[in-house]
């Protein structure tokens, strides 16, 4: 008889922190979140004229030269299998793609062959949907916007003021590094006279 009431309160328990943990907390969660944040809470989408462009969070393929080009992706920027490659520092597989996105970065900017490039635009980030570059990655494309573009030298200032601009500083000066959105900065370039 005692095994029996033990069994019962074990499973009112169960559907109790199941109501609590699995219902009520969760939509609570979500109520403030759209209440305080409601533009992180939708995905920080981005829309322009009604239109979605996309989402501050999640970097974006492109390969145009008027364009700031996004660190690699293990998954070419498909969210629904995001992910790593899963290939380890001993990989001999990662040292030619590595070594492969290193010349395809230093000729598709015009770079001298001994150019460090910086290493999020040989890796892939661990999501493989990273929308952040280094402001060394950015400016080391300026020239080939600029180029592409047909810019002035006062337009090429303007560009490098615009990485500058958009370059998010560590979070509380101390966690992360300087980094800029490439998604956020490609649509602020595109508004550039």
């Amino acid at each position: 008889m005692k095994m029996k009431s033990q069994g019962m309160i074990a499973v009112k328990m169960l559907l109790a922190f199941t109501i609590l943990t699995g219902i009520l907390y969760p939509l609570m969660i979500t109520g403030l979140a759209q209440l305080i944040f409601p533009h992180q809470a939708n995905g920080s989408l981005v829309k322009k004229d009604g239109r979605l462009l996309g989402s501050e969070l999640i970097g974006q393929k492109t390969d145009s030269s008027i364009y700031f080009w996004p660190r690699p992706s293990a998954t070419d920027y498909n969210t629904l299998p995001s992910g790593g490659s899963n290939l380890g520092p001993t990989s001999e597989k990662l040292k030619n793609l590595a070594e492969k996105r290193r010349k395809a970065f230093v000729f598709g900017n015009n770079l001298r062959t001994n150019t460090v490039v910086p290493a999020e635009m040989v890796f892939a980030s661990a999501s493989g949907l990273d929308p952040h570059i280094s402001p060394r990655a950015a400016l080391l494309q300026m020239d080939r916007i600029a180029a592409a573009r047909s810019f002035s030298k006062q337009q090429k200032r303007q560009l490098e003021e615009l990485i500058l601009k958009k370059t998010e500083l560590p979070q509380f000066s101390l966690l992360g590094e300087a980094r800029v959105n490439v998604f956020m900065l490609n649509l602020a370039l595109d508004k550039t006279p």
